[in-house]
């Protein structure tokens, strides 16, 4: 049985976008530089390409991945942007069209996966719906620096609930990569979609600890493209203020996220 998932149906849409913005560059725009520090547009687009083809061995060639596994855990450090820099040298045409390419069998592999699939990964295993969405999540952080290289402000849609969610759900793990003990009880967190108001909400409505905010600004977040002070996330309790500083929706080792730009409304007072 096949996985017709909504979720793939926004993956669909995210990549489709962010090639919006990238499909009429000049070689000079491929080379401009992201807010990710050494990452031009180019490596933004690599990466995406190498992710997508990480997955798409998960799910077709779980033997083929662990090898990948194995070398990724060798150069915890180092893999990711090898793996940008490897794809950001080609010329632009062929990276775009490997990119191209490539997330189109991963969707069709993902739609394909027998429902109850479990596909290995950096991180815990995960079943196809959350590959999905982490596919989603990461296609529109990164496209947030090709857009922010750009200059061009793009509109929120509500697939950043998928965002938000895994977000959500990685926040035990954002604890654990970093050595810390993880919080023993759930958060509420109540977001406002950027689209309809309507509130996004997780965790036990009575829980002590709680985070607050637009949904934009908490995606934004939880894949570091922004920092705390700039956004207007807020936390009640000491779990939840630290998770706020170290929160990550993406695998892997911590990142070094964006500098403050301003003692904005999510600045501590």
């Amino acid at each position: 049985m096949s996985n017709a998932l909504p979720v793939l149906d926004d993956l669909r849409t995210e990549t489709e976008e962010l090639d919006g913005l990238v499909t009429e560059l000049s070689e000079e725009g491929w080379s401009l530089p992201t807010p990710a520090p050494g990452w031009t547009i180019a490596h933004q687009i690599a990466h995406l390409t190498w992710t997508d083809r990480a997955a798409l061995l998960a799910a077709t060639d779980p033997d083929a991945f662990a090898v990948e596994a194995e070398k990724a855990a060798a150069a915890p450090g180092s893999f990711v942007d090898e793996g940008a820099a490897e794809g950001a040298a080609l010329p632009p045409a062929e990276l775009l069209a490997r990119w191209r390419a490539g997330r189109e069998d991963l969707w069709r592999a993902l739609r394909e996966a027998p429902a109850g699939t479990r596909l290995p990964w950096y991180g815990p295993p995960m079943a196809v719906p959350s590959m999905a969405t982490a596919r989603l999540m990461e296609t529109w952080a990164h496209g947030q620096d090709v857009a922010d290289a750009l200059g061009v402000t793009r509109t929120p849609t509500d697939r950043l609930r998928h965002v938000a969610r895994i977000g959500v759900r990685a926040r035990d793990f954002a604890f654990a990569v970093r050595g810390l003990s993880v919080p023993g009880e759930e958060f509420r967190v109540e977001l406002t979609s950027p689209v309809t108001g309507e509130l996004w909400t997780y965790g036990p409505e009575d829980a002590p600890q709680r985070v607050t905010g637009p949904g934009l600004d908490f995606c934004l977040l939880v894949t570091q493209r922004a920092h705390r002070s700039d956004l207007a996330v807020r936390a009640e309790g000491p779990d939840a203020t630290r998770w706020l500083d170290i929160a990550q929706a993406f695998a892997g080792p911590p990142g070094a996220g964006r500098q403050a730009k301003t003692n904005g409304p999510g600045a501590p007072r």
